[in-house]
């Protein structure tokens, strides 16, 4: 006799029962982009459905990510002055560290996580301080916890350095615990590739660089395990979450990360994975629902704690359905 294997034939209840990968709105970081001025909501055109927020109309979007009971939210902010320098990250009254101040006055019990990069706020659009030509990493370090230390101070519960500067996630600790801000976690992009899924970002945050890539401090798309090593650096240095990004290209290093760490591991599923599914839906060539909730599950399934995705809050909503 050959026995073969069935597969549950049953209600949906029982299947939700027994799946081996499930989802909640816990999980989940919705990533908010805020613009410095005054009763601002405009659309993104690369990112349909995301806009570009000031402080003050910033807790019209918290109300609804609180009351979905997401994870969190993660702030990229847009100011009206750069530099070479992008001193605006690290000014006590700057763009991100108004909105902190807003969200954790308004909703104090929605975890708030500040972006820690340069990016967006200088002239050239670079994470990293130039000289002669080139990223100078060390005297970027001491930026990175400038900025690090103003948004704690401000009020974030998390720091995200995202600019894959060497020896970052140390030199912050060593700048967040000297100002007594112990208890400020760190949410390290220690594996951040050298993406072209990335573009539409670039558009909301105004952060294209102005000459050359970023693939000289950014990951090379053909390694993985280069990405174990970059986790367990990080790790070392006081980490204590990693990021894998993007998302959906990469679930096999997700999986080889989880494998390979015991802190909590995030996976962002970028603005080109999301427009994507954008596009192709408003076409109808695909099922948004479906596809998002997709696509979430693999990255769950990978071995995700933490999911940092645009369809957060459509996510939260279609999980209690």
């Amino acid at each position: 006799m050959i026995i073969r294997p069935r597969r549950l034939r049953v209600t949906q209840s029982i299947r939700d029962m027994t799946s081996e990968t499930r989802l909640s709105p816990s999980m989940l970081v919705y990533p908010v982009f805020i613009r410095e001025g005054k009763n601002i909501i405009e659309d993104i055109p690369a990112m349909p459905g995301q806009k570009r927020y000031s402080p003050d109309t910033l807790p019209l979007i918290l109300e609804k990510a609180a009351n979905n009971k997401i994870g969190g939210v993660l702030f990229f902010g847009i100011p009206e002055k750069k530099d070479e320098t992008g001193s605006q990250a690290w000014n006590d009254n700057g763009v991100i560290q108004n909105a902190i101040r807003i969200s954790k006055k308004e909703f104090p019990d929605l975890t708030v996580i500040g972006d820690v990069c340069l990016c967006e706020y200088t002239s050239h659009g670079h994470c990293g301080l130039i000289k002669n030509g080139k990223i100078d990493n060390d005297s970027t370090l001491e930026i990175l916890s400038r900025v690090a230390v103003s948004q704690s101070q401000a009020g974030a519960d998390i720091v995200a350095p995202s600019d894959m500067m060497d020896g970052h996630t140390g030199a912050i600790r060593s700048a967040l615990d000297e100002n007594g801000m112990t208890d400020t976690l760190i949410m390290s992009y220690a594996v951040k590739y050298a993406s072209s899924f990335y573009g539409p970002f670039r558009e909301a945050a105004g952060s294209a660089p102005s000459f050359g890539d970023r693939k000289t401090y950014q990951m090379d798309p053909r390694n993985s395990r280069e990405a174990v090593k970059e986790a367990l650096l990080d790790i070392l240095e006081g980490a204590d979450i990693i990021i894998v990004k993007p998302g959906l290209s990469y679930l096999d290093v997700l999986k080889t990360v989880r494998e390979s760490v015991h802190v909590p591991v995030a996976s962002y599923s970028v603005s080109g994975e999301y427009s994507m599914i954008k596009a192709a839906s408003e076409k109808g060539w695909l099922n948004e629902k479906n596809a998002a909730l997709e696509a979430a599950t693999s990255m769950a399934r990978a071995g995700a704690d933490i999911i940092i995705t645009y369809y957060a809050l459509e996510l939260s909503e279609w999980l209690r359905l």
